[in-house]
């Protein structure tokens, strides 16, 4: 889908969105949807931020896990449409593989109930209590209980347990099990809903379905369009600085991260001590590592299952997940059935990591790197295809540096800040008038589920702001 050059553009707008992730995306189309006249601007050449994707002789890899909660189901048809909705599938093979145990499962509350009595060993009851404590946090919580204490407390000693409840959300969100039981608690209990679930077509249908939506909306979206700085006069949003020329709007909506928002795109300068004060107490969350595997024509692989959380660690440890030689990775096994239309097989190896680990290595050092990397991948993967390294016509790295270069995020961050974050997030709009801002913030506003509902609660905040 091509869009129109930002020298092409004219006149004023409502709102300007900076930024085209999925919290972007969809606080555009509300707004749109609302009559406010919205302008979309994006650095990149395509659109949907991490909710992205890229080709390569033949192959389509979507970039990121492509697992996600059923509220996306509901979201979906709600904020975007029915077509997209429809098209979101489950998946039913979720398989667990490390030193401390090896199972399959559907990923849903009631098969986890099953397993934590039946593989584990632990009393109904308490498992009961453990879901009902989860599914009732929220942002207004005790912040000061850890996810840590959360898992004593209900299974004490149980590094396995531990390991079952905590492993796929440290992929899903970055959290760690010393930081507050809510980051976890929230995103765990949107899964156990009904289990994990993608879009059946791949990333790129879906963006373009949802960019589809936003052009019959009116929404004008520029892409190659990297936004110098939002313009802040007496106090208030004026509009952003672009192509060499400001474009005015009352307000504007960062889909940039929150950290690049303040202290690159606004400028410290607009806020504040006592919100600067605050705002430097936030903290980066990682980002991550990822290997892409393409299959040659004609060669296939019997269903080994859709997501493999798999590890050869002792024991769970998210210093261990972040370490560049890390043992513990997962596996999104894209088969024919993913994308239909263009059958293929693909699988993506995703890892957490750091960017200060990657960011100052040598062209050489860093190339070596990311060969080492392959290589540990291509040894796990063979474990559950075997000869796979000769069936594969492609393979490619992309490290926390790649991210930083594609979306220009803070230090590549792919889960934007830790808990602090949101409420910086969530008030930016009351330090400076007009400026408002979306996207991965405070864990629990990540992934693709977070980062839509999210976008629709600040929609709501601009157009308040717009109306009053």
């Amino acid at each position: 889908m091509s869009f129109p050059s930002i020298d092409q553009i004219q006149g004023d707008f409502d709102v300007i969105v900076v930024g085209s992730g999925l919290g972007g995306l969809t606080c555009a189309n509300r707004l749109s949807r609302a009559g406010h006249s919205v302008l979309l601007l994006e650095h990149h050449d395509q659109v949907g931020g991490l909710a992205t994707w890229f080709k390569r002789k033949g192959h389509t890899f979507d970039v990121s896990l492509h697992g996600f909660p059923y509220g996306m189901v509901k979201t979906c048809k709600k904020y975007w449409n029915k077509a997209i909705r429809d098209s979101i599938v489950q998946l039913k093979n979720i398989v667990f593989d490390n030193p401390q145990f090896s199972l399959t499962t559907t990923f849903s509350r009631e098969d986890f109930t099953r397993i934590l009595q039946e593989e584990f060993g632990i009393a109904r009851t308490v498992v009961e209590n453990f879901f009902a404590t989860v599914g009732q946090m929220n942002f207004y919580d005790d912040h000061s209980l850890t996810t840590r204490e959360l898992f004593e407390q209900f299974f004490p000693g149980r590094s396995d347990v531990h390991r079952l409840l905590m492993e796929p959300i440290a992929y899903a969100n970055g959290s760690t099990l010393d930081e507050p039981a809510i980051t976890y608690g929230i995103v765990f209990s949107n899964f156990m809903n009904k289990g994990v679930y993608t879009f059946q077509g791949g990333t790129d249908k879906l963006i373009g379905m949802m960019a589809e939506e936003l052009r019959q909306n009116g929404v004008i979206i520029c892409t190659g369009a990297k936004v110098d700085r939002i313009v802040v006069e007496g106090g208030k949003v004026r509009g952003v600085a672009v192509g060499g020329r400001v474009i005015s709007a009352p307000s504007v909506v960062s889909n940039s991260g929150i950290t690049n928002t303040v202290n690159n795109l606004a400028g410290r300068e607009a806020f504040d001590s006592a919100f600067l004060d605050r705002f430097d107490q936030v903290k980066v969350n990682n980002s991550s590592c990822q290997v892409y595997f393409g299959l040659r024509p004609g060669e296939s692989f019997d269903n080994v299952g859709d997501l493999l959380f798999t590890s050869t660690a002792r024991e769970f440890s998210s210093d261990e997940m972040l370490d560049m030689e890390t043992r513990s990775r997962t596996f999104s096994i894209y088969y024919p059935r993913t994308r239909p239309e263009h059958p293929d097989y693909t699988v993506v190896a995703s890892m957490n990591g750091n960017y200060d680990d990657w960011a100052f290595l040598d062209k050489a050092a860093y190339k070596a790197a990311k060969q080492a990397m392959i290589e540990r991948c291509f040894v796990d993967l063979e474990r559950y295809i075997p000869g796979i390294r000769a069936q594969v016509d492609w393979v490619e790295a992309a490290t926390p540096r790649t991210f930083n270069r594609y979306t220009l995020h803070t230090k590549g961050t792919s889960f934007g800040t830790k808990f602090e974050g949101l409420g910086i997030s969530r008030s930016i709009f009351k330090a400076v008038p007009g400026l408002f801002h979306v996207g991965s913030v405070g864990i629990i506003m990540s992934g693709w589920l977070g980062a839509i509902n999210y976008g629709v609660i600040v929609a709501n905040d601009v157009d308040s702001y717009l109306r009053s």
